[in-house]
């Protein structure tokens, strides 16, 4: 029997199954990568040891939830796969929450907790503001008091000018009687500024200071108008030619009582100090005395 070779003698031919046999081996190097990268995406099929130590740490979660091995993500996972149901009831006036725990396999558990109570941060009128308005409501409505308030660039608490109805309630807040007009005609005779400046022979400036700190009262019919005030015998002595005894200066007031000049303004408004205006002398301007005695702090007890 007889066998015959044959041989190419194309050369061209060999080199291109030979391309072709190296396109093939890359394919099939491309594939084996394919697939050894699925058998690792894959689930690994747990062995009868790993099964049996997992259903044993099953019977002790918290070992697991302790574990330093255990990352905040992992105990997240865990709570979703044993905790089939949540219900949480929140009792707002008793500061208690209470939860339902249904877990998988229909077990239930009741916990109750301590609900912290959340407090807004107060907010209210500042204390200057209060006193102004307590004075100013024994003589004026409360439109006029707003005017007022108004043209000192006072605001309310929460930053809004003030209307009759914001005065109202702030009144009512803090227990201020509203104004009552008497049926008896009242003392004295209205005068703008410049007349009651003159009348009691002191600056206009003086006036408007007084004006606008509440030490005296003015009239307006409608917010915006003229001042007017009314000059009584009690306005009168707020002006001496002279200082009395016992009265002392702001800076000597201040040492005297230990406070700053504000306390000693607040002081003179709500009537605990007695202000007078000196017109001449060496003691010309602002002078104050004590209303009230003041506790002596080294004085023993009886």
């Amino acid at each position: 029997m007889f066998c015959r070779t044959f041989v190419p003698d194309n050369r061209l031919v060999a080199r291109g199954i030979e391309a072709e046999w190296e396109h093939r081996l890359r394919e099939l190097e491309k594939a084996k990568a394919e697939l050894a990268r699925r058998e690792q995406q894959r689930p690994r099929t747990l062995s009868a040891d790993e099964r049996g130590r997992l259903l044993a740490l099953g019977a002790d979660l918290s070992k697991v939830w302790q574990a330093p091995t255990t990352s905040p993500r992992d105990k997240k996972e865990l709570l979703r796969t044993v905790l089939e149901e949540v219900i949480v009831t929140v009792h707002k006036d008793q500061g208690r929450t209470h939860l339902t725990l249904r877990w998988r396999g229909g077990a239930l558990n009741d916990l109750d907790l301590d609900t912290p109570r959340y407090r807004p941060a107060t907010v209210r009128t500042d204390e200057d503001t209060i006193e102004l308005v307590r004075r100013l409501a024994a003589h004026y409505p409360d439109s006029t008091i707003a005017g007022i308030l108004n043209r000192q660039g006072r605001n309310s608490a929460y930053g809004h000018r003030f209307t009759a109805d914001l005065v109202g309630n702030l009144r009512r807040n803090w227990d201020i009687p509203c104004f009552e007009r008497s049926t008896s005609p009242p003392e004295g005779v209205l005068l703008n500024i410049k007349q009651t400046a003159l009348a009691l022979g002191v600056a206009a400036s003086t006036i408007h200071r007084w004006l606008n700190d509440g030490i005296i009262p003015g009239e307006q019919l409608t917010p915006g108008a003229p001042w007017r005030i009314r000059l009584t015998d009690n306005l009168r002595k707020r002006v001496a030619e002279e200082a009395p005894n016992g009265y002392l200066t702001m800076y000597q007031t201040m040492r005297l009582l230990g406070v700053s000049r504000q306390t000693v303004w607040q002081r003179v408004k709500r009537g605990e100090i007695q202000a007078i205006h000196v017109k001449h002398g060496r003691k010309k301007g602002l002078r104050l005395k004590l209303l009230t005695s003041q506790p002596d702090l080294f004085a023993q007890p009886s």
